[in-house]
């Protein structure tokens, strides 16, 4: 097993895991980095979306030799300064009281921090588009509601 150098949350990391580990298992199990979560692992639900260079990925289905150079950010780095601050997204999620049960729901702020990166004021129809993820819950009304509050908040 060779070891592989990543960079989660501003942070360089080595671990000594198989080159096929996903980084969904490196994240947690490696880094114990649990705010992102399994549901799937077929990269269907988006419990473990994650930014990639910014770009929502799914980690469960992402080999760890596949993230390279890449910046990776999980939920618990999504804030600048995490530990005194609340990502725009996340206060949008708390004041639509967006989660029911709350598994899904670092994904859904991950891919939506994603989306409002790309696109300020995203429409219904591309807020539909970017939020790939899965919520069991169907709290998809107030998951865009949030989006729209968190664009209006930039």
């Amino acid at each position: 097993m060779p070891p592989f150098t990543l960079t989660v949350n501003g942070r360089p990391h080595t671990v000594n895991v198989a080159a096929d580990t996903p980084l969904l298992w490196v994240l947690r199990d490696s880094l114990a980095l649990t705010g992102t979560k399994f549901g799937c692992g077929i990269a269907q639900c988006g419990a473990c979306t994650v930014h990639l260079d910014g770009e929502a990925t799914r980690s469960c289905v992402l080999p760890i030799s596949a993230v390279g150079t890449a910046q990776v950010t999980t939920i618990e780095g999504l804030s600048p300064t995490a530990t005194t601050a609340t990502h725009r997204v996340q206060k949008a999620w708390q004041a639509e009281d967006v989660p029911q049960c709350g598994y899904c729901q670092s994904g859904q702020i991950m891919a939506a921090a994603a989306l409002l990166t790309k696109t300020a004021d995203p429409s219904d129809e591309q807020i539909d588009q970017a939020m790939t993820n899965i919520c069991r819950c169907g709290t998809y009304q107030r998951i865009r509601a949030a989006v729209h509050r968190a664009a209006k908040e930039a």
